[in-house]
């Protein structure tokens, strides 16, 4: 799976990073990024619960 998060859209939350901060962080702005692009799949579950829980819709995941 791979993850990405729109930064035009985040507002910094911190949502995904409350429920995967293996995969998600957030940079010296304040702003969501993901760590590794390719998510592993022991974290496949909670990258896809961190998408629909985004108030802004920035993170996609395939």
């Amino acid at each position: 799976m791979k993850v990405s998060v729109d930064s035009d859209h985040c507002r910094g939350h911190g949502v995904c990073v409350a429920l995967c901060p293996e995969v998600f962080t957030l940079n010296d702005d304040g702003y969501a990024e993901v760590r590794t692009p390719e998510v592993p799949a022991d974290f496949a579950g909670a990258v896809l619960v961190a998408v629909s829980a985004c108030p802004e819709h920035a993170i996609t995941a395939s």
